[in-house]
């Protein structure tokens, strides 16, 4: 990954399924100036992510938001209606938004992306986690592996704030 502590988040566009429709947004006006957490995972419905990346912010975001948080963000290059499946799938309610990174803008201008053709998922990205304030990076968290998530899950992020 490009990105480190101190960096600016780079303006892209990402999607969000906003009245049943895909919505275009420019990433920093979504994020805002606000300390927010931005975690980012190779796909919704896949295993390591459904089974404990998502499930871990669901369940900790309000000790999360509790520690200054205004928003958690879960982006991932599936589309937006894929993400917003997932969401409703994980109860995330109002906890946590989903972004979706179709065409790896955002994955590819912070040198997350990864090569799974062999496991027929394509282009992903990497499993990592951000704390953002005023769109700079004030912590980062990214996974070796995107079979794991011990470094960027939110026990992980919790800890750090």
């Amino acid at each position: 990954m490009k990105l480190k502590i101190n960096d600016q988040i780079p303006d892209t566009e990402v999607y969000q399924l906003v009245n049943g429709e895909p919505k275009k947004s420019q990433l920093i006006d979504l994020l805002g100036k606000d300390k927010i957490v931005l975690f980012g995972l190779p796909g919704a419905f896949t295993s390591t992510c459904s089974k404990l990346h998502l499930p871990g912010f669901v369940a900790n975001a309000e000790n999360i938001k509790a520690k200054g948080i205004k928003d958690i963000f879960c982006l991932s290059v599936n589309d937006p209606y894929v993400m917003n499946a997932w969401g409703e799938a994980n109860n995330i309610n109002s906890k946590i938004k989903m972004l979706s990174d179709p065409y790896l803008l955002f994955t590819k201008a912070i040198g997350a992306e990864v090569d799974r053709h062999a496991k027929g998922m394509g282009i992903r990205s990497n499993r990592y986690a951000m704390v953002i304030e005023n769109l700079k990076i004030l912590n980062v968290q990214v996974e070796k592996e995107t079979k794991l998530c011990g470094l960027s899950s939110a026990e992980t992020i919790l800890d750090i704030l």
